[in-house]
């Protein structure tokens, strides 16, 4: 099987601007998915998909591939990532005259992730026989319990059941997308531009390796939490 890896990284960046090249511990953003990518030795090829001629510099230094441009189209504010994925694709099948049989995408904006949580997700991806797969971890709070929608003017649960909980504990239990890995195999990708529809699985991830960079403060706790690890 052929196995490729996406790591998808636009220059444009409002939450915090240059993100994807900011440097923790002396290195950029991005240079933490290239270096999980190698080191978990599951992968054909990595590629990088980025409109920026120094992200492509960047990747290219720390042992990733990338030749080709990502279209404006895919680089807006609003553009959804499945899209840019999908053509780094067809690039890569392209330049390389192959068909690859799953596609993992690592997110730059979640470094904590390690080597392990790729080759673990990756394991039940294909135990699963699953055509595609996120990472999750539990959430600290939950529709069935204290988050609310306002309609009309009112304020009511956003879920609600026939014998409302008392606690969290009584209600169902919910997990949040944390955005760190993706996994799907090329034929549904190539037809699907959502997540949620065929054969999903999860992967569950601890707290401490789920936070997805988006804002300063998450960069800034991101950053403390790696000089902890680093410094024992």
């Amino acid at each position: 099987m052929k196995v490729l890896c996406t790591i998808c990284a636009r220059k444009g960046s409002k939450g915090v601007p240059n993100k994807n090249k900011k440097e923790i511990l002396g290195k950029p953003l991005i240079a933490f998915s290239i270096e999980q990518a190698l080191e978990s030795n599951l992968f054909d090829r990595i590629v990088v998909s980025t409109d920026s001629e120094e992200l492509k510099k960047i990747a290219k230094k720390y042992g990733a591939e990338c030749w080709f441009s990502r279209p404006a189209e895919l680089c807006k504010d609003d553009s959804a990532k499945i899209p840019a994925i999908q053509h780094a694709l067809r690039e890569s099948e392209k330049k390389f005259n192959c068909k690859f049989d799953q596609i993992i995408d690592l997110d730059v904006t979640s470094p904590l992730r390690n080597v392990q949580d790729i080759r673990k997700a990756y394991k039940i991806f294909l135990k699963d026989d699953l055509d595609n797969l996120i990472t999750v971890t539990r959430s600290g709070r939950n529709p069935y319990f204290n988050m609310i929608e306002i309609k009309d003017g009112k304020a009511e649960l956003s879920k609600q059941l026939k014998n409302a909980p008392k606690s969290r504990q009584q209600s169902p239990e919910v997990y949040d997308m944390n955005a760190s890995i993706y996994i799907w195999s090329r034929d549904f990708l190539i037809k699907e531009d959502g997540l949620f529809s065929g054969k999903l699985g999860c992967y569950e991830m601890p707290e401490n390796r789920s936070i997805d960079i988006d804002t300063q403060l998450d960069f800034e706790i991101v950053q403390m939490i790696m000089e902890k690890n680093r410094n024992g």
